[in-house]
């Protein structure tokens, strides 16, 4: 199976995965790493760097930060930059993570990425432009 580590500012990862998880049920092998002031960046690479190792697995791993640019995708390239089979995802949205966890055993881990970002640029809209185009058919 894969497997995911979700690395964001705050607690926002770990509210992300809880959310998720009310959706589609508890998860296995998912980790939260917070990226906070109360502990260093180097404290925050290394448990970042344990996270993925314990996670990676055959099936691959997805890691998911929140933004494309910022410290959690600055500690996470290095991290997975040279790991066989590891992905790196940025701007996680609920959608993406709702798509990760229920497509995680029946698609590859190439096939799983392209759902998720897919699925997730497809939760961005205007709703209000959206619910009218559609009442207008």
């Amino acid at each position: 199976m894969i497997n995911f580590v979700i690395v964001t500012h705050g607690e926002f990862g770990a509210y992300l995965v809880e959310a998720a998880e009310a959706i589609v049920g508890r998860q296995a092998g998912v980790r939260a790493v917070s990226v906070s002031a109360r502990q260093s960046l180097a404290e925050t690479r290394e448990r970042l760097e344990r996270t993925a190792e314990s996670l990676s697995g055959a099936d691959g791993l997805i890691v998911f930060t929140d933004m494309q640019a910022g410290t959690p995708v600055n500690l996470a390239f290095p991290v997975v930059k040279d790991r066989p089979r590891t992905e790196l995802v940025c701007g996680v949205n609920l959608a993406m993570l709702v798509t990760a966890f229920s497509n995680r055993g029946a698609l590859g881990l190439a096939e799983l990425r392209e759902k998720v970002l897919k699925n997730g640029r497809s939760a961005v809209c205007d709703f209000r432009r959206l619910v009218l185009a559609r009442s207008e058919r």
